[in-house]
């Protein structure tokens, strides 16, 4: 009896061993990565603080923000926030006449599809 009772303690601890042994190599795999991560933003740090990739990286977001700004400007003139946009009411009178039009278009598609019953 004491010895089916090692047999099966030493499979559960080879069974033990094993795991651990998996996990031992995913946590390897795990360090590498997170060191491969760090040797790249390391590298792209670098690159950054370069003076040419500092002065282009500087003339991108200037372009992007005045890009920005005159996008948020049109689209303030066209939901009628600035100064020459279309007004609010008008807006609102779009959308409730679409509403009221979709409405209208589905009930005329409803007479043309009633479906009668059979007996």
């Amino acid at each position: 009896m004491s010895s089916s009772r090692d047999r099966v303690e030493d499979t559960y601890e080879l069974q033990n061993d094993q795991r651990l042994e998996d996990l031992h190599s995913k946590l390897r795999t795990l360090r590498g990565v997170t060191s491969d991560i760090y040797d790249d933003v390391e590298r792209q740090n670098s690159a950054l603080d370069t003076a040419v990739s500092l002065s282009r990286t500087r003339d991108a977001f200037s372009s992007f923000g005045s890009s920005l700004a005159q996008s948020s400007r049109r689209a303030g003139q066209a939901f009628g926030i600035g100064p020459g946009g279309v007004k609010q009411w008008r807006t609102i009178g779009y959308c409730a006449a679409a509403l009221i039009g979709l409405w209208i278009l589905w009930k005329i598609m409803s007479w043309f599809w009633v479906s009668t019953p059979t007996p």
